[in-house]
C-alpha cells in the first residue's frame, strides 16, 4: 500500500515538474512581449499596428507643401512631403497625407487624427508645452513682401506703423508681427494664397512670409517684391511635431533627419520643390 502511494506521489511530481518549466517559459515570453509593447508610446503602437504613418499638413505653403497636377492627378508635393516619405520608409510603413488648415493641425494631433505634423512649423516655447518636437530640419529667413509700387515707401519697420500686415493664422508670423512690428494691425488669414491676393487687392499693405515661400510667390506675381525690412528670425526654424509623450517616435524621426542632413538630401528636396513651383 505504501509502495503504491509512493509510486503515485512520484508520478504526480513528475507531471507537475514537467508542466512548470513550460509555464515558466510561456510567462517569460509574454513578459518580454509585454515589455516591448510597454516601451512603445501609444502613437508608435498605433503606427505599427495600422502599418501607416498619418501626416497632417497645410498644403498651401510652397515649396514646403503644395498641390500640383502630376500625370493629370492632383497630388500634394514639396520638400516637407519628401521628408515625411523618408520617415515612413524608415519606419517600414505607408504614408497617408491629410491636408487641413494650419491652425487646425495641433488640435488634430491632440485628438489622434494624425500622427505627426510636417508643415514648416516652428517649435516655439508655447507649442512645446503641448507637443513634442523633433530636431530643427530647416531654417529659413523671414521676409516681408509688398506691392512693387510701395517698395520705396515701406523700407523700415517704422514705415509699417498704422498699416495692415498679412500673416498666416496660427503660424509664427503672427508672433513676429506682434513682437517686432509695433503700431501695425496684423490681419490673420488661413491660406498663403489668401494673403497674396489680399496684398495684390490692397486689403493689406505687406505680408510676412518665409524666404522660400515668398520667392515662389513672387515668381508668380511680378507686381510684388521683397521689402528691404530685416526681421529677427533666430528662432524661425522648422521642426516636426508629435503628440506629447511620444519620445520613441521623436527618436526615430531624428534618426531619419540626421541621415538626410548628413547626405544633403534636404537641400536637394528644397531645390527640387522650388523647381516644381517654378514650373507649376
Amino acid at each position: 500500500m505504501i509502495k503504491k502511494s509512493l509510486k503515485k506521489f512520484i508520478a504526480v511530481a513528475l507531471i507537475v515538474g514537467s508542466i512548470f518549466p513550460f509555464s515558466a517559459c510561456g510567462n517569460k515570453d509574454n513578459t518580454v512581449k509585454n515589455t516591448d509593447q510597454s516601451s512603445q508610446s501609444q502613437v508608435m503602437q498605433k503606427i505599427k499596428k495600422n502599418g501607416k504613418l498619418v501626416l497632417g499638413t497645410s498644403a498651401d505653403y510652397p515649396p514646403y507643401e503644395f498641390h500640383r497636377s502630376v500625370n493629370g492627378k492632383d497630388e500634394i508635393v514639396g520638400f516637407d512631403i519628401e521628408i515625411a516619405k523618408q520617415i515612413a520608409k524608415d519606419l517600414g510603413v505607408q504614408l497617408e497625407i491629410k491636408d487641413m488648415k494650419f491652425d487646425g493641425l495641433l488640435a488634430a494631433l491632440d485628438q489622434g487624427n494624425i500622427d505627426l505634423i510636417v508643415s514648416g512649423m516652428t517649435p516655439t516655447e508655447e507649442r512645446k508645452k503641448n507637443v513634442d518636437f523633433s530636431d530643427v530640419y530647416y531654417t529659413a529667413v523671414q521676409t516681408i513682401i509688398v506691392r512693387s509700387g510701395d517698395k520705396d515707401k515701406i523700407k523700415t519697420v517704422d514705415d509699417l506703423k498704422g498699416k495692415k500686415i498679412g500673416v498666416q493664422k496660427g503660424a509664427i508670423q503672427e508672433e513676429i508681427a506682434k513682437n517686432q512690428v509695433s503700431g501695425a494691425e496684423a490681419v490673420a488669414l488661413p491660406k498663403i494664397s489668401d494673403l497674396v491676393l489680399s496684398l495684390k487687392n490692397n486689403r493689406v499693405d505687406a505680408v510676412i512670409l518665409e524666404s522660400p515661400v515668398a520667392t515662389s510667390n513672387l515668381s508668380a506675381n511680378k507686381d510684388l517684391v521683397f521689402s528691404d525690412i530685416k526681421l529677427n528670425t533666430e528662432d524661425a526654424g522648422s521642426a516636426i511635431a508629435v503628440k506629447k509623450g511620444s519620445s520613441d517616435l521623436v527618436n526615430e524621426i531624428n534618426k531619419t533627419l540626421s541621415k538626410l542632413k548628413a547626405d544633403k538630401s534636404i537641400d536637394k528636396f528644397v531645390t527640387d520643390a522650388n523647381n516644381l513651383v517654378e514650373t507649376k
